[in-house]
């Protein structure tokens, strides 16, 4: 079994969560971050969601920690990047060489007005300044009960080596003298190269974990807690779709007795949309990250499939319903695999005619149910499908999004209620846009 939780590429497009350019992204509301190398960070653990409760747990409390203590990242996006470059362009050269080096660079600047030295003396110095600052911003971090505290350990110790003795004594330093640009030019990218990247790497976690946190308060977001797979329970209470403002909460609970929503409503009613948030809501509380929801609680699982905007394929001469099977076939394989999977299924077959979308829903669904450590939330608009599930099937929660009319026109609760829904309004809507009338050249 993979310790990475799975989600394929239409699963991802569906939800749309990777790609922090695009409009409305997950990925995009969370890039808050101020370093490079923070937002490599985030976009791995976009990439790689986890299965291992502890793991989930240990990330999540860290965030929860910095969540409301209204903490800054320390550094500019500009001047860490001076560090980081600097940092980084070591070349493991030993302490004579170096000084050879700036040696040679001081002679060019005297001799060709060449700039080598002198950008090389405030690269250091301004490394001397962040570390400084950095160290007095790490030193607030004092409580023992930190779930951050091991991180801070790490900090403080490479700071207490004897080699960066000098650091504190060199504050507010703007020029150096060469003899000690040479010392620490050699001991910075060389002599301390392994605890510099080690503490680099520490600061680019400290910006997500202050960026993440920070989104978590400014979108109402809260973190879930993970169990051991095999409590095969999920329960989430109020969980909303993150890029959407106002947006209502909703519940939903599963377990190893009812592991199967099965979803109604009229179009724009809003299922596509809770299924969405459902789905963003997995995958955001496998990375560990805050979930847009009231709670939330959940074993984890091996991964996330969803078939909510399966695309035909005219290169291979696939037509949508034909992609639809294909989507259902792949899901199929995993489930019969023994994964335990979270399976999103929106208007299954609705790229065939009714007949046979109503026997491939009904023996598609029943079957897939049977699958016990598998959660699946699948709506339709063949209302019938249900009225036959609701005999045959014990494992099913019914829910449906209601249609209220004012009159003539459709109002929206977005609000799930029990039970499989009779609205069916499609010709009135038709009817209120006057399409019958345009045609007919009224």
């Amino acid at each position: 079994m993979s310790t990475t939780f799975f989600a394929d590429r239409q699963t991802l497009e569906d939800l749309n969560i990777p790609g922090r350019h695009k409009n409305n992204s997950i990925s995009r509301l969370f890039d808050e971050v101020i370093t490079a190398g923070g937002r490599k960070l985030m976009d791995n653990m976009f990439q790689s969601p986890l299965t291992d409760a502890d793991e989930i747990n240990r990330r999540s409390n860290i965030f929860k920690h910095f969540t409301g203590k209204a903490i800054q990242f320390p550094f500019t996006e500009d001047e860490f990047s001076v560090m980081e470059n600097y940092l980084g362009s070591g070349s493991g050269s030993n302490k004579m060489a170096v000084g050879v080096g700036v040696i040679s660079k001081k002679i060019m600047q005297a001799a060709a007005q060449d700039t080598q030295y002198e950008h090389l003396n405030a690269d250091v110095c301004k490394t001397i300044e962040l570390l400084n600052r950095f160290y007095d911003f790490i030193s607030r971090f004092n409580d023992k009960e930190s779930p951050y505290n091991e991180q801070v350990a790490q900090i403080v110790s490479i700071y207490n080596s004897p080699k960066l003795s000098w650091l504190k004594q060199e504050r507010g330093i703007k020029v150096l003298p060469m003899f000690k640009l040479i010392k620490y030019d050699h001991l910075l990218r060389t002599g301390m190269s392994e605890q510099m990247k080690l503490l680099t790497d520490l600061i680019f976690q400290l910006d997500v974990y202050i960026a993440v946190a920070g989104v978590a308060v400014q979108n109402r977001l809260s973190y879930a807690q993970a169990l051991s797979k095999d409590s095969n329970t999920l329960t989430v209470k109020g969980v909303f779709h993150p890029a959407i403002k106002n947006a209502v909460g909703n519940s939903l609970t599963f377990q190893h007795k009812t592991n199967v929503v099965f979803l109604t409503g009229a179009n724009m009613a809003g299922k596509s949309t809770l299924m969405k948030s459902f789905g963003i809501s997995i995958y955001l509380a496998h990375m560990g990250f805050p979930v847009a929801a009231e709670f939330m609680e959940f074993s984890v699982k091996d991964g996330l499939y969803s078939s909510i905007n399966v695309p035909d394929n005219l290169d291979l001469g696939y037509s949508h319903f034909y992609a639809e099977v294909l989507r259902v076939k792949k899901v199929a394989e995993e489930v019969a695999a023994d994964k335990d999977l979270v399976v999103i299924f929106d208007e299954l077959f609705k790229g065939t005619n009714v007949k046979d979308a109503y026997d491939a829903t009904l023996s598609i669904t029943e079957a897939f149910s049977e699958n016990r450590n598998c959660f699946f939330v699948i709506s339709t608009h063949i209302i019938e499908v249900g009225e036959t599930l609701r005999e045959r099937c014990s494992n099913f929660r019914f829910t449906y999004l209601p249609t209220i009319m004012d009159g003539v026109i459709p109002r929206y609760t977005y609000q799930l209620a029990e039970g499989i829904t009779t609205d069916r309004h499609g010709m009135m809507i038709i009817e209120n846009e006057g399409i019958l009338d345009i045609i007919k050249g009224n």
